[in-house]
Order: structure tokens, then sequence, then C-alpha cells
């Protein structure tokens, strides 16, 4: 990657995307080290599957118990490798603690059942098994959370784990192992590798026949590229892919929730979030006030580094990803946008850039069609709710959607006209641990979170059993 240089010691700087200064060095995996990583998952998996349900329970509660113990500590070291502000980062601990012990009451309800068969000579016994050995890849933007959110059903289901963080946040990974260590967590149960060198180190170990789960958080170019790599074992995957989640304003809404939901949903994580914010429709007639008001609330955001007190918008994740925001601003410009407000590089150390919202987007935008990242706004208008929801689901993404309006009955059938896997209906917010997270489309295979998520890592078993005349 761009900036991390593996070191003849086998080493890269982790780095705060605040200033650019190094936080330390991480150990850079080779292939090798990736087979050793999975060789012990393998070894530890009859013996994590044998563990009782209320054991593996437990070991998830007191994880739990020690994330939220230790909240200020796991804030300030994401805020220092990833850039959230503090006050995000530590609504993002609650989060990722909340995955732990929702799936910790999960563990103790796997079930079966069993029936008569319909000529009444069996008995259809089925029960549910581990999946086996899972290799689970994180996303930078929320380190903690899709961690827990992989890790919490992948133990309390039975299976053993190789966690590959993402390079640009290894940090909260390698602290979340030392949690669930704590908490009682065998040896070989869960094996982190972090790597500069995914390509390299994962595809050897999806075609190596001992992986049998594969659950990836990350955009769709690489997720097909995984899937392929996954065709020739049959490895079991889920995904959760990229996104480009539209935003609907209808004249009837409420636009005192309707700016605050889309604040929101655009700028939660600095808009760095695949469920984010990217396409903002609002009605002609109320485009006008709606565009002031929310140019209104960007413009009144503290840009900074997380960790001074009152930002409430840190640094983006590194250069690539200021400069592709800032590309996308400058295209929509030049093709006839107007800026209300942002849309300038600041000078000095560090990948910020300011709250942007732009108006006037003309169809042909390379902002229409791409996940910004970023917090930048781009508002289009609609006339009425055909065209509205024609060009929400003008996308190949179908994972988060947004729409706010007063009116029931639209509410309800909007909602269910939308091509997306969750919808929020006057709010900006739609992840919750208790919910099944996920998209249609080319924004992911299955769910995480909620009574399924365990789901993703269970496979059923059916024994038949005669009982004679």
């Amino acid at each position: 990657m761009a900036g991390r240089t593996r070191s003849p010691a086998g080493r890269w700087p982790s780095t705060t995307p605040a200033t650019g200064e190094e936080l330390c060095r991480v150990a850079d995996a080779s292939p090798a080290d990736g087979r050793r990583a999975v060789e012990a998952a393998v070894a530890a998996q009859a013996g994590w599957a044998a563990t009782p349900p209320r054991v593996r329970s437990e070991i998830l509660r007191r994880a739990y118990d020690i994330i939220i113990a230790r909240t200020e500590d796991l804030a300030l070291l994401m805020t220092l490798e990833m850039g959230k502000p503090l006050a995000e980062a530590r609504a993002e601990v609650a989060y990722a603690a909340e995955f732990f012990r929702w799936f910790s009451e999960e563990a103790v309800r796997i079930d079966g059942g069993m029936m008569t068969a319909p000529d009444g000579k069996n008995r259809l016994l089925v029960t549910r098994q581990p999946v086996g050995p899972c290799l689970l890849i994180t996303p930078w933007n929320f380190p903690l959370a899709m961690g827990t959110r992989k890790i919490g059903p992948a133990l309390a289901a039975g299976c053993t784990i190789v966690l590959k963080p993402a390079p640009q946040t290894p940090l909260a990974s390698l602290a979340l192992a030392e949690i669930l260590t704590e908490a009682g967590l065998p040896a070989g149960v869960l094996n982190i590798v972090t790597t500069t060198e995914a390509a390299g180190v994962v595809e050897p170990l999806l075609r190596g026949g001992q992986i049998r789960k594969l659950s990836f958080t990350g955009s769709t170019q690489v997720g097909r590229i995984l899937l392929a790599q996954c065709a020739d074992t049959v490895i079991r995957t889920s995904m959760e892919l990229g996104g480009n989640a539209p935003l609907i304003v209808f004249d009837d809404a409420d636009l005192d929730t309707a700016v605050e939901g889309t604040m929101v949903a655009k700028m939660r994580n600095m808009g760095e979030s695949c469920c984010a914010a990217n396409r903002i429709f609002v009605h002609t007639s109320v485009a006008e006030e709606f565009a002031s008001r929310l140019a209104a609330r960007m413009a009144a955001l503290k840009v900074g580094p997380g960790t001074e007190p009152g930002t409430d918008v840190g640094p983006l994740i590194d250069v690539a990803g200021r400069s592709k925001a800032h590309d996308l601003v400058r295209d929509a410009v030049k093709r006839g946008a107007t800026v209300l407000t942002g849309g300038e590089l600041p000078e000095g150390p560090g990948c910020f850039y300011p709250p942007t919202v732009l108006t006037d987007i003309a169809p042909e935008s390379a902002i229409i069609d791409t996940e910004i990242f970023g917090p930048v706004a781009a508002l289009r208008t609609f006339d009425d709710e055909d065209e509205a929801v024609a060009a929400a689901n003008d996308t190949e993404f179908g994972l988060a959607a947004y729409l706010f309006t007063q009116n029931l009955d639209r509410a309800m059938r909007v909602a269910e006209r939308l091509e997306s896997g969750m919808i929020g209906l006057n709010t900006g917010l739609v992840s919750n641990p208790a919910a099944p997270f996920g998209g249609v489309k080319q924004s992911g295979l299955g769910r995480e979170g909620g009574r399924v998520g365990i789901d993703e890592f269970l496979e059923y078993k059916y024994i038949a059993v005669p009982v004679g005349a």
C-alpha cells in the first residue's frame, strides 16, 4: 500500500492520519505466516466445537465487560489509528461490545428439531454444527465493531478464526485479541494476521482447502475476486460490499427531522461508511430550504484531529481517500454543480477534508455512481415519487437507503419498492447489533447481526432414525 513499505525486519509503520506520524510498527505477515495461522485454527477446531455453549457464551460476555471497562483506552486507540473523533470512537466501542453481548446470548440458543417423516417410518432429527475454520477480513472504517460483528457469531457457533484486519487499522484488532485471551479464549481459536500483502497471503488460504468459511467486508471489486478464489474449494461466503445509498426527502417530510437524519446518514464516521448517504434526492418544492439548512449545519462542524476537544470531523483515512473525495467534487463542479459550503483542500498536515454540500449535480457527474467515502453531500431534485424511486434504484448496489416522509402510506410503499437490504425511515441510522445487517444486488451476500447472524457460521445436519413398524 502507498505509504506503507515493508521493512527488512518484516514490520511496517502504523501511522495516524491526523498528522502522518508513526504510532508503532506492526508485524507484516508473509504467506507462510498465514498458513501457520490456519494450521493453528484447524488444530483448535475440534476442541472449540466441543466446548459447551455456556462456556463459549461466558467468554464472550467477559470480553464484553472488559471492552466496556476499557472504553477510553480503546476509543483513543481508534482515534489515533483511523482518525474519528473521540466521541464517535466511544460510540463505536459501545456498538462493538454489544455484538459480543448479543452473541453470548445466541450461543446457548443454537437449536435443531425432530419431526415424523410423512410415511411415519422415520424420525427426522436435525442438528446444527459449526461450519469450521473461518477467515474473517475486516475493513478500516469501524476497526473494532467490524471485528466483533464477525468474531462474535463465529465464536458463539463454535468456529475457530483467522482474522485479517485492514493494514490501516491493525491495532484495534490486536487489542481485541488480547481482550479475548484475557476473557479465557483458548490458544489457537483466534489468530490475527496483520499484513500489507493481502492478496499474497489470502489467496493461498482460500485455495488451500482448510478454510470452510469466508466473511468479508470491503469493496465490491475485491469481493468479486474473493468469490472467484472461494469457488475451487466451495467455501461458504458472506460479504458486506460497496454501497451507493440513496436518501429521499419528500415534500411532506418534517425538515428538521430530515436535516438531522441526513447529517447522521452522511457524516457518521466522516462519511466513511458503506451505508452513508451517497445520493441525496430532495423534492423540488423543499429543495432550496433543505439545502440551505443542511449547508449551515455542515459549515458549522469543527474539523480537526479527533483527539482535540470539540472536534466534529476528523481526518479521512489517508491521502488517497482525501484525493478521491476532492476529485469527485471538482468533477461535479466542472459539470455545473454549485458549492454551498466546503469543496477546498485545507492547508497543513493531515488528511482533512471540509464538510461539503453540492447542488445542481449533472447526471453525468462521477459522484452519482461512485461511493464517496467522505464528508461530501451531493443534492439532486425530483418532482414525483416514481421519479425518486427510479433514481434511487438506478445503481448496481443495494446496501442501505433512507427516506423522509410523514405520510404512512407513502413510507411503507416506497420502503417496499426500494432495492436495498436496509431502510432508514425518518432516521439516518440503521446499524444495530440486534438487526440483520446486509444488502442486495452487488452490495453483498448474507447478513451480520440479529438472530440470523449466527446462521452464517452453522451447518445443518440431518439424521434419519428408523422407528420400526
